[in-house]
């Protein structure tokens, strides 16, 4: 249970990673932003890597959430540009919670396959969700292995994204998202054709 500190604390540590990135969250200047004393904090969280597992998790569990997709499971081509939309939009709007929820190294951070197979990821959870709604309405075979294909797709749109923040594609924002589109839709259709 989470006290009205420790819950300032995320706040204030989230918020400034979202600014300014991971690198700039230090447990002295996250406690005088919240205005208790560096010694203080450490009553909250024992260290850095705590707090950020803590920024991690609610992250995680929010966008879970705001991802979600209810009733859009028949029809599969809304829910894949649904689904393709909201990644971009966090990818591209909050570059450095993105990238510190899907690229920077964590110790606590899920690892496939055995974390996402029991379904410890809410957001790789709802991708697992499209791929089987994809298969129940026949867009992807009966005996698709879903959990390697949710990875190929994740590291794909992933890789996208690390090349565009990166610089290294030139293309507008609207165009760069059509290609993921296009791109997923790729797999997707290969993997039907197999």
């Amino acid at each position: 249970m989470s006290s009205p500190t420790a819950d300032r604390i995320v706040a204030v540590a989230r918020s400034v990673l979202v600014e300014e990135g991971v690198g700039a969250v230090s447990m002295r200047r996250i406690a005088t932003a919240v205005g208790i004393t560096p010694m203080a904090i450490y009553r909250h969280f024992p260290n850095r890597e705590a707090l950020l597992d803590t920024i991690a998790n609610i992250s995680f569990a929010e966008l879970g959430e705001k991802w979600a997709n209810p009733g859009l499971n028949d029809n599969f081509d809304a829910l894949i540009t649904r689904s393709l939309n909201q990644y971009l939009d966090f990818a591209l709007g909050e570059p450095n919670l993105y990238f510190f929820l899907f690229t920077e190294h964590r110790d606590q951070a899920r690892r496939f396959p055995a974390d996402f197979a029991d379904g410890a990821s809410p957001t790789f959870n709802l991708l697992i969700s499209g791929i089987n709604a994809a298969i129940r309405v026949g867009l992807l075979p009966e005996d698709e292995d879903v959990l390697p294909l949710a990875l190929i797709l994740a590291a794909e749109l992933h890789g996208l994204v690390q090349l565009y923040h990166g610089g290294r594609i030139g293309m507008p924002e609207p165009e760069f998202r059509e290609f993921c589109h296009r791109a997923v839709r790729r797999i997707l259709n290969a993997e039907n054709t197999r």
